[in-house]
């Protein structure tokens, strides 16, 4: 399998799980300006959406989209629970997708002001709902699953954007960063 990544975007959730899960990937960096791989590749032709994540089957069968690529190698991994939980993980994929991850866009590309006010006020809002919810060490308890990963992500970028992160998502962050599994993916994407 071969996931096409930029460093430090949402495809690293995908790759976070295969290192924690011990998954072998083959990995192809996307420059999302040009939509060329470092191969020389035009991703658009592999992906018409242009961007990452999308991960390449051994069958050539290609899966794009958090929603669909974190169950997909949590199932490979054992980081995907099953029966409630699996529902439960799935309803945290889809909330970090849509309620954090789509607010970051006014702070990535060249919002106003104030747009990117209010896309933080947002943010914020949503990782309060997550912070009251984080009773274990993660999302789902006492275990790593794949929602876990994407959250990381996101959190990284709150960093980055200056969005205010502390208490018990600040410890979930500080745990994450200390796992083999994440250690071996920011290294491989060339962000420590």
């Amino acid at each position: 399998m071969k996931l096409y990544y930029t460093p430090g975007a949402c495809s690293m959730a995908g790759h976070i799980l295969a290192a924690e899960g011990g998954l072998a990937l083959d990995l192809e960096k996307v420059d999302l300006k040009t939509h060329r791989t470092e191969s020389g590749q035009d991703f658009r032709k592999l992906n018409p959406k242009g961007y990452v994540p999308a991960l390449t089957l051994d069958d050539g069968t290609l899966l794009t989209e958090n929603a669909a690529i974190l169950p997909f190698l949590g199932d490979k991994t054992g980081l995907m629970p099953d029966g409630m939980a699996r529902y439960r993980a799935l309803e945290w994929i889809g909330y970090i997708g849509t309620e954090l991850h789509k607010n970051f866009g006014p702070l990535f590309g060249g919002a106003s002001d104030d747009a990117k006010a209010k896309a933080i006020e947002r943010i914020g809002a949503r990782l309060a709902f997550v912070e009251e919810s984080l009773t274990g060490d993660y999302l789902l308890g006492a275990k790593l699953t794949a929602p876990d990963a994407y959250l990381f992500v996101i959190l990284r970028w709150c960093a980055a954007m200056g969005v205010r992160v502390s208490g018990r998502l600040a410890a979930f962050k500080s745990r994450m960063e200390s796992r083999p599994g994440v250690i071996k993916a920011l290294k491989a994407e060339g962000l420590i």
